[in-house]
C-alpha cells in the first residue's frame, strides 16, 4: 500500500471515530483496510480507539483505566519501534531490495507510530476542551418569576376558592353630588380577604380627600367599625380594590365608604358617606 493511501486510510479511521462516514466512504475505507497489512491495520484500529474515546461522557473526568491503556498502547508501540529498530541494525545478508524493502518498511512503521502517537495526544486534549467547552456551555437556570395576579384576577380566585364568601350590594349614601352608585362587596371570613367591587364613583383628588371602607361586624354596635383600609379612584368606570381590614373580622353585616382627608382617620364621624352596602342574609 502506497503512503497515499495509508495517509487516507488513517484520515477515515479517525473521520469514522469521531463524526462518522457516509456510505461511500465506508466503502472506501474498506477496500483500503483489505489491502493493509495485518500490522498496520492493527496500528490504524488502536490509533481509532484512542480518537473514539472524545466522544465519551464530558460530563465526568477522563476515567482512569482508559488513560492508562493509552499510556500502555504507546508504550507498546514504542517498545515495537526499538525492537524493529534493532532488527534493522543486526548483519544480517540480504539483497539490496531486500534493505530497500526493509528500510523502506521500518520508515513506514515509524509514521504510523508517530501518527498513532500524535492521534493519542490529539484525543487526551480534545478530550479536555470539550469537557470545558461543555461546562461553560451549560445554562444557568433562570428562576420563575411567580405572575402577580391584578386585583380583578385576585377577585376572582377568591369567588372560586373561597366556601364562605359573603356578598353585600353597594348602594347610595348620603352625598348628594354623587349619583347612582352600584357594585358590590364580597368577603371571607376564612380567608380574611374581600375586595370592593363599585361603579359609579367619582375620581378624587388625593391631595385633598381619600376613601375609606369602614366595616360593621353583626354582633358589634356601630359606634366600633373596623377601618378596612382608604383607596382613590383614578377614572371613571369599575374599579376593584382590596380590602385592608386592620383588625379580624368576623360574620360583616354592613359596610360604609366614607370621604376623609388624605391619609384617612381613626373614627369617622360619616358626614360624608359615599356608599353603603347590606350583607345579604
Amino acid at each position: 500500500m502506497s503512503n497515499v493511501n495509508e495517509e487516507r486510510m488513517l484520515d477515515l479511521l479517525i473521520q469514522q471515530a469521531t463524526y462518522g462516514l457516509s456510505e461511500a466512504e465506508e466503502r472506501e475505507l474498506a477496500s483500503l483496510e483489505s489491502a493493509s497489512p495485518a500490522g498496520r491495520e492493527n496500528s490504524i484500529e488502536l490509533t481509532a480507539a484512542a480518537i473514539s474515546m472524545v466522544g465519551i461522557d464530558q460530563t465526568a473526568e477522563m476515567p482512569a483505566h482508559l488513560r492508562s491503556r493509552i499510556t500502555a498502547d504507546a508504550a507498546r508501540y514504542f517498545d515495537e519501534l526499538d525492537e524493529q529498530k534493532a532488527r534493522a541494525n543486526a548483519p544480517a545478508p540480504a539483497t539490496a531490495a531486500d534493505e530497500a524493502n526493509s528500510g523502506g518498511s521500518w520508515w513506514n512503521s515509524l509514521g504510523w507510530l508517530v501518527a498513532a502517537a500524535a492521534c493519542i495526544a490529539l484525543a487526551v486534549n480534545l478530550y479536555t476542551t470539550r469537557q470545558a467547552q461543555d461546562i461553560a456551555a451549560v445554562p444557568t437556570p433562570t428562576p420563575e418569576v411567580e405572575k402577580v395576579l391584578s386585583p380583578g384576577e385576585q377577585l376572582q380566585q377568591l369567588l372560586a376558592q373561597a366556601p364562605d364568601v359573603q356578598r353585600a350590594e353597594i348602594g347610595k349614601g348620603n352625598v348628594p353630588e354623587i349619583g347612582s352608585v352600584a357594585g358590590d362587596i364580597v368577603w371571607s371570613d376564612e380567608r380574611q380577604s374581600g375586595y370592593i367591587r363599585v361603579r359609579g364613583l367619582p375620581a378624587n383628588d388625593p391631595s385633598q380627600e381619600t376613601y375609606q371602607l369602614w366595616i360593621f361586624e353583626e354582633n358589634q354596635g356601630d359606634k366600633t367599625p373596623i377601618d378596612g383600609g382608604i383607596f382613590d379612584i383614578t377614572a371613571d368606570g369599575e374599579a376593584i380594590i382590596p380590602i385592608d381590614a386592620r383588625l379580624k373580622t368576623r360574620n360583616p353585616g354592613l359596610f360604609a365608604i366614607t370621604i376623609e382627608k388624605p391619609g384617612g382617620v381613626v373614627v369617622s364621624d360619616r358626614k360624608r358617606i359615599a356608599a353603603l352596602a347590606k350583607s345579604e342574609t
